[in-house]
């Protein structure tokens, strides 16, 4: 995966754009249309203390997640990049879709606050690594930048 070029397109994709919905809905479609082996790409955005559903590519998914549940709460609440090589073996997962083997969930912040979670998940087991993760975490401070 080249994420220098995804973050070429990402720049060109939310430049002159300061709508935050209108950034993550492009920025996830970006990924879905380039990223394989994925079966969901999407953001959570923070909102009285429970990630709820933004922009996403893929099936329907879980509307809101606590901050003590699944990979999507753990990064959160951790601030931290979560890389799950497989989710049935991780405490508390939620299974969205029951299809989903991996993920990696990376938390966006804006001034040094928690805003949300970008969060991909894919049907292959041990899909992401430390490659997609710096990767994927360069493309969310490029996208912090306008939200």
């Amino acid at each position: 995966m080249n994420y220098t070029l995804l973050a070429e397109q990402l720049q060109g994709l939310i430049e002159g754009e300061n709508d935050r919905i209108a950034n993550l809905a492009n920025c996830s479609a970006l990924l879905w249309m380039e990223m394989t082996d994925i079966n969901w790409v999407g953001f959570y955005l923070l909102k009285r203390n429970k990630l709820v559903l933004g922009p996403f590519q893929g099936k329907p998914a879980c509307t809101r997640i606590a901050l003590d549940a699944g990979v999507c709460g753990a990064a959160a609440t951790t601030r931290r990049t979560m890389v799950v090589a497989d989710v049935h073996q991780f405490p508390g997962h939620i299974a969205c879709d029951a299809a989903s083997n991996s993920e990696i969930v990376v938390p966006i912040f804006v001034a040094g606050k928690l805003i949300g979670v970008l969060d991909i998940d894919s049907p292959e087991t041990d899909r992401f690594d430390h490659h997609d993760q710096q990767g994927l975490e360069s493309l969310v401070h490029l996208l912090a930048e306008k939200l």
